[in-house]
């Protein structure tokens, strides 16, 4: 549990292109089930737009942040950076 307390849990992307009409959105949340288990939500599409919605189960709550930050550190090569910087 304390590692939940070192690392994010949520984490929401845009990547933004004026030029090319791009405004899209992804987002990233590790969460724990009724059941005990963990589940990496993802959300992503463009921005004003609900999106589509994909959930994966972990066993843990570890697996769940590795796959979070590998999925974030995809995107930031693909242009996404997070909101608010």
């Amino acid at each position: 549990m304390m590692q939940l307390d070192l690392f994010p849990t949520d984490l929401h992307l845009r990547c933004i292109d004026p030029a090319s009409n791009k405004r899209r959105f992804y987002a990233l949340s590790v969460q724990r089930t009724l059941f005990d288990e963990w589940v990496l939500v993802r959300e992503w599409g463009r921005i004003g737009v609900s999106g589509r919605l994909r959930r994966d189960p972990y066993p843990s709550a570890g697996p769940a942040l590795d796959a979070l930050h590998e999925l974030a550190r995809q995107k930031a090569r693909r242009g996404y950076e997070p909101v608010g910087s």
